[in-house]
């Protein structure tokens, strides 16, 4: 496996720890110090030194009680300014790739591609890859924060399929387009379905083909603050129902509660799309979706608020429960306020507010969630972080994982993807990760700003 120079690896933060646990078991407390202070210095030299261009420490380590984890402690609102540093995208050489744990490899799915968000992988194994970007308009002043401001969206949907196994794909075919920024993809029965930024659209499905003549079965409120226009879609547990997920309008509900209508919220409907009913709401914006498998409950990716400091408000991921309110725009993780309400704060709103399961960083833009479904890969939930651009030091820019057990998270986020970071000095970073999802063999990790699809998979295969 390949590691930039200067790159922590990473796995080294978690192998150390182990080490150390096993070695120190009867020594004395002594011992056990100068033992650390060995092997902090071992590592280092091992793995070529601690690096800030290194993906695998963007957040300094006094920040982890307050943004990582189930337990944590959210810093002050604005304890520090709210900055912006927007990216500046590099891409990737020919022949480089990102660095992903010990035991996998990457290569390159497809690339070549026109800002890729989102993958869907089939039963048949046909992976659809929806490709969309930002428009300017209604957003002009975030227009340097991600580099998917170059021209109109491309609204279509590609199919790709991998006829050897090799993660590398054979074929590909543009089988929708002239779409409406679209992003979440299923399949079910004879169906194909598209969530459009302003309406779902269901096509024909039949052996294989997608028939061109759709229906919009719901229409949706469109657009959104920054990029609030992803709306995701998923099965719930007996594929009776659809779970629709609409982001906010705003940051903090500026302009008004009256336009957010049917968002920050995830909706359910039936297939044909009726019977609409918010199923969770005071979600500022849910993108990534799966059903824990051994739960069957349905877990999201949320997109927290900007300009409250570089640590707040973490990003997360919480389980969903049916007819919950996560607090935006009048609390955030659980019943903390929002300054930004203080004068006009609904006291009953803000105690109904469910703290949500686990913290993923603040501004790291979390986008993909999928939980493991090929051999050879940790049991847990996979997380893509696009990156943040409302901090003033980067976090984000990697796919981490978070181990789960009896469908609960069971240990600490840990990177999984990274070297997505070039120069921070100089805001240089090579791609941005945004959706994961899992063939029956490999990961599959859109890079919207690479414009590529990565293949991660065991070294073995």
């Amino acid at each position: 496996m390949a590691v930039r120079k200067g790159e922590r690896h990473p796995l080294s933060k978690i192998m150390n720890k182990i080490i150390y646990n096993m070695i120190t078991k009867h020594l004395s407390s002594n011992a056990k110090i100068g033992l650390s202070l060995l092997a902090a210095c071992g590592l280092m030299w091992a793995c070529g030194g601690a690096s800030k261009k290194s993906n695998t420490n963007d957040t300094d380590s006094s920040s982890q009680e307050r943004e990582f984890g189930m337990q944590i402690v959210p810093q002050e609102p604005l304890a520090t300014p709210s900055k912006n540093k927007f990216s500046k995208v590099q891409g990737f050489k020919e022949g480089e790739t990102p660095t992903a744990s010990a035991g996998f490899k990457v290569v390159r799915f497809a690339d070549s591609l026109n800002s890729p968000r989102n993958v869907y992988v089939a039963a048949n194994g046909d992976v659809y890859v929806a490709q969309a970007r930002t428009e300017t308009k209604g957003d002009g002043k975030k227009a340097d924060s991600h580099n998917e401001f170059r021209s109109k969206s491309p609204n279509n949907i590609i199919r790709f399929r991998d006829t050897d196994g090799d993660g590398i794909a054979d074929e590909r075919e543009t089988v929708l387009s002239n779409l409406s920024q679209p992003f979440g993809m299923l399949l079910a029965g004879e169906w194909f379905y598209v969530a459009n930024t302003d309406g779902l659209m269901r096509y024909p499905y039949r052996n294989g083909k997608i028939s061109t003549s759709g229906k919009k079965i719901l229409s949706l409120p469109a657009g959104g603050y920054n990029n609030h226009w992803t709306r995701n879609m998923i099965l719930n547990a007996d594929s009776t129902k659809i779970y629709i997920s609409v982001g906010s309008g705003s940051n903090v509900g500026e302009n008004g509660m009256e336009h957010e209508v049917r968002r920050a919220a995830i909706l359910e409907v039936n297939l044909d799309g009726s019977g609409e009913r918010i199923f969770a709401s005071g979600i500022r914006n849910p993108v990534g979706m799966d059903i824990e498998p051994q739960t069957s409950t349905l877990w999201t990716a949320v997109n927290e608020r900007d300009e409250l400091g570089d640590e707040l408000v973490p990003d997360y991921i919480t389980s969903v429960k049916n007819n919950g309110f996560y607090g935006w725009p009048y609390t955030y993780w659980g019943q903390h306020e929002d300054p930004r309400w203080k004068d006009k704060m609904p006291k009953e709103m803000a105690q109904k507010s469910i703290t949500p399961d686990f913290a993923v960083g603040a501004h790291t833009a979390s986008l993909g969630l999928s939980f493991n479904k090929a051999d050879g890969f940790p049991e847990g939930v996979y997380i893509g972080q696009h990156g943040s651009w409302n901090r003033s030091t980067f976090s984000g820019y990697k796919v981490i994982f978070v181990p789960f057990s009896k469908g609960r998270p069971a240990g600490e986020a840990q990177d999984f993807l990274t070297g997505f970071i070039g120069n921070e000095e100089n805001s240089e970073v090579y791609g941005r990760p945004v959706a994961v999802a899992f063939t029956s063999k490999y990961m599959l990790v859109t890079d919207d700003a690479a414009n590529i699809i990565w293949t991660v998979m065991p070294e073995r295969l």
